[in-house]
């Protein structure tokens, strides 16, 4: 059976002001993890976009959705950067991150439903697997967030194009990782992921 995302959920739990929240980034070896926090304040509304995981969405689906997303919507981005990742671990940076985003609305939500099997300490409210493919309010956020992220790599592959981030968003393919070798890690990059921190010990015995 096919799951579509709707408002079940939160409907079913019935407050006004619920902020739906997903991450995006943990995999990368660069860059910051971004999160996104969505309220829909009327869920009553017509939606003429199609809005699901990230994920399963073609790039064009997910600027469109973006577009109707941040102008219909309470929503907010936070973010961890690749010091944090590395002092935290991805985890608990990724936390924190949903933690700030859902501080960055401009209408604090009386709960919040997380996608995953983990509630940030800072928030109150439910964590739910695959949740990005169940509820709208989350998948909303996993576009936001995608999106949002999609762009930092777009703008840092302006500074290091060697890298290829504008292809791969920071993920380990061939070419970054070729690149990393070729020519070393940068401040963006997260130096406690393997293939970074391997780069960088196989440089220090060279």
């Amino acid at each position: 059976m096919v799951v579509v995302a709707d408002f079940s959920i939160e409907n079913e739990i019935g407050a006004n002001f619920i902020a739906g929240c997903d991450e995006a980034g943990r995999g990368p070896l660069c860059g910051p993890v971004i999160a996104a926090a969505v309220i829909f304040p009327n869920r009553e509304i017509e939606i003429p976009v199609v809005i699901r995981d990230s994920k399963k969405m073609s790039a064009a689906q997910r600027a469109v959705a973006y577009d109707w997303i941040t102008k219909n919507t309470i929503w907010a981005t936070g973010q961890c950067s690749a010091a944090e990742i590395d002092e935290l671990n991805i985890l608990w940076a990724s936390m924190r991150a949903m933690e700030r985003a859902v501080a960055g609305l401009g209408q604090t939500p009386e709960t919040c439903l997380i996608d995953g099997n983990r509630v940030p300490a800072g928030l109150r409210g439910r964590a739910i697997i695959k949740g990005d493919a169940k509820s709208l309010s989350i998948a909303a956020a996993s576009i936001i967030a995608k999106e949002t992220r999609d762009k930092i790599m777009r703008e840092l592959a302006l500074e290091f194009p060697q890298y290829g981030w504008d292809r791969n968003a920071g993920y380990p393919t061939t070419e970054h990782i070729a690149a990393i070798e070729k020519y070393g890690v940068t401040v963006h990059h997260r130096r406690t992921f393997g293939p970074v921190k391997n780069a960088i010990e196989t440089r220090e015995k060279s």
